[in-house]
């Protein structure tokens, strides 16, 4: 089976999706935002369509796109819509016939709630889908970081490694450190977030090994 990345996050606005358009960029990989919600802004597929240089990277659509900003299970609940979970999973297996890797990026992090009973890590676990951890610094990071950490430990979900994003701190090593986890690269914050940019990060990234 090709290999199939998910993005997941520490917390919500850390840089999951300039990552994913980063990580995508540097594997040639396809891309998949499952559930989308809120929709005022534009989707995070529009937003990785729009940074990626590559011609081969395809953007497969949102399962589900839900209008409010919210968890997903709460979107869902708005809109009267029942998020079938086993049925996203099935739709996974049909978008690597060409063995490219697969980007998947998540909602917020680990516990983000997806149904009243399913939530985020459980949805990776269906997947069988490594993790790429995105961490920035901000207070309580630190223990944000390590938990979701030692969580996708205790339920045995293979990690590749964080992505850190924004100002550097010297956090950064300390997390790796305590996690086990290696580091496969940062992305710096930037006034001008463009395919330039994206492309260039990319090149830094230590993705080699996938």
């Amino acid at each position: 089976m090709s290999q199939r990345i998910f993005i997941t996050g520490i917390g919500t606005g850390v840089g999951k999706t300039v990552t994913a358009a980063c990580v995508v960029e540097a594997l040639q990989a396809d891309y998949w935002k499952p559930i989308q919600s809120g929709l005022s802004e534009g989707t995070d597929t529009d937003t990785v369509k729009s940074l990626i240089s590559n011609p081969v990277t395809v953007c497969h659509p949102e399962a589900y796109r839900l209008e409010a900003p919210a968890s997903p299970h709460l979107a869902a609940r708005m809109e009267n819509i029942q998020i079938d979970v086993d049925k996203v999973v099935a739709q996974v297996g049909g978008m690597q016939p060409s063995g490219r890797p697969l980007v998947i990026e998540g909602a917020g992090g680990l516990m983000v709630p997806l149904t009243e009973q399913i939530f985020t890590i459980d949805f990776i676990a269906q997947l069988k889908a490594s993790i790429i951890i995105v961490s920035q610094n901000y207070l309580g990071s630190i223990n944000h970081a390590l938990l979701t950490a030692q969580v996708l430990k205790q339920r045995g979900i293979p990690v590749l490694g964080w992505i850190f994003s924004g100002d550097y701190h010297t956090n950064e090593t300390e997390v790796v450190a305590w996690s086990g986890y290696p580091q496969l690269g940062r992305i710096p914050h930037t006034a001008l977030i463009d395919r330039a940019f994206v492309k260039e990060q990319a090149e830094k990234l230590s993705l080699g090994q996938f």
